[in-house]
């Protein structure tokens, strides 16, 4: 893996499926009002991909691997490995059927066969794909399809001339109810997601073997950081286009005329472009999904996480048939993106609340653990998720 792009690679994770419908589907049904929530997305997934990032080169460890090793009991340490196995699994499980049933929906759009027989092709195309490890190049190939649709969101958003007066007002009248809050969680869960934290740790490991680590810390910090941000402005782009075509119009927001929204730049074609992004977007993430629980599940079980090893390839091949299940079953397509995204967000305050403490190790991590600004952060994140969880749990029942 080249040195120098671990960042954008997790950047390029998070932009899937999941962030090109939920951010529609806020801007469409929202309009700005939820732009908090991006915004708060883009600075904890900055704050916690650094804690991963200094972990990786601190340990020369994945996330998993170097949590178990810091926990001293072992009643805990079999607690702790036995959460992660279910808590990566369970979530990349359901990340997975949304990434398959993104990149479905766009194939369908072009050949109606159904999307549950384009998800079980595409998880057979990305089960092959990781069995050769050749995965790179297509993913380089399916990350530079995601940023020309990104750009032509950006187009499509400067030629309809958005009211940016508006845009701004409702910016400043930012809303949190119950019939947002699954959105919100949605759109956290889409950005800030539990598995890039395990997939980063791991590829920075790897990467900065025999580098000093001073300079790999602080290369790796700034990288993510303008990383991290453009996904956040692409997700910022597609939100204010679906608010531009959708928010408080006649017409509603579906599967079948998201794409819409690209119309003033692509006109009839605007459908079949967003169907070739999403498709894009999701193999790309249907790839980098399983892996990330691979490294997750096999560092927490003490495996060997050379890709090439039985242990690790039986977790991507459960992951993706897990996927590849969920997706074919007949469930709607955009609620399972959104369930997708809003499990991510349930299951996330509980790998960032064990990263938080275990970057606080001293002991074992030196200078490379957390300040006070990092545990401030950190703590601000957490609080934040669990209240938004907590409240979204309470909303259930009332």
């Amino acid at each position: 893996m080249a040195k120098d792009k671990s960042g954008y690679i997790i950047a390029a994770a998070f932009i899937g499926p999941g962030t090109v419908t939920t951010a529609s589907l806020a801007g469409a049904n929202f309009g700005f009002h939820l732009v908090w929530a991006l915004l708060f997305s883009i600075f904890a997934t900055i704050v916690l991909q650094d804690m991963a990032a200094r972990l990786g080169v601190a340990t020369g460890k994945g996330l998993a691997g170097a949590m178990k090793d810091m926990v001293r009991s072992p009643v805990l340490k079999a607690l702790f490995t036995a959460l992660i196995v279910a808590a990566i699994g369970i979530g990349n499980a359901a990340y997975e059927s949304g990434n398959l049933t993104g990149a479905a929906i766009g194939l369908d759009a072009f050949l109606n066969i159904g999307t549950g027989s384009w998800a079980l092709i595409l998880g057979v195309i990305a089960l092959l794909l990781l069995w050769t490890s050749s995965y790179q190049w297509i993913e380089t190939v399916l990350v530079y399809l995601v940023f020309i649709m990104a750009g032509v969101f950006l187009l499509t958003l400067i030629v309809a001339k958005p009211d940016i007066a508006a845009m701004f007002e409702q910016f400043l009248k930012p809303s949190l109810n119950a019939d947002a809050i699954t959105t919100v969680l949605a759109l956290i869960g889409t950005t800030i997601v539990p598995y890039n934290l395990f997939l980063h740790a791991s590829l920075v490991a790897k990467s900065t073997e025999g580098e000093d680590k001073d300079k790999a810390v602080k290369r790796c910090r700034s990288q993510s950081a303008q990383a991290i941000s453009m996904g956040g402005l692409i997700t910022l782009v597609v939100m204010a286009t679906a608010m531009m075509a959708f928010f408080n119009q006649a017409a509603t927001m579906d599967a079948s005329n998201m794409g819409e929204q690209l119309q003033p730049v692509l006109g009839d074609k605007a459908q079949w472009f967003f169907a070739l992004g999403l498709f894009s977007a999701g193999l790309t993430s249907a790839i980098t999904a399983p892996l990330a629980a691979a490294y997750a599940v096999c560092g927490a079980l003490g495996l060997s996480d050379n890709m090439h090893s039985k242990a690790f390839r039986a977790v991507w091949f459960s992951i993706i048939c897990c996927g590849v299940a969920v997706a074919t079953v007949g469930f709607k397509p955009l609620p399972a993106i959104l369930f997708a995204q809003a499990t991510n967000g349930l299951l996330l305050p509980i790998i960032a609340l064990f990263l938080l403490v275990v970057m606080n190790n001293k002991t074992t991590l030196g200078k490379y653990g957390n300040s006070i600004y990092s545990n401030i952060a950190g703590g601000f994140v957490v609080a934040t998720v669990v209240g938004l969880g907590g409240y979204k749990v309470v909303s259930l029942f009332l």
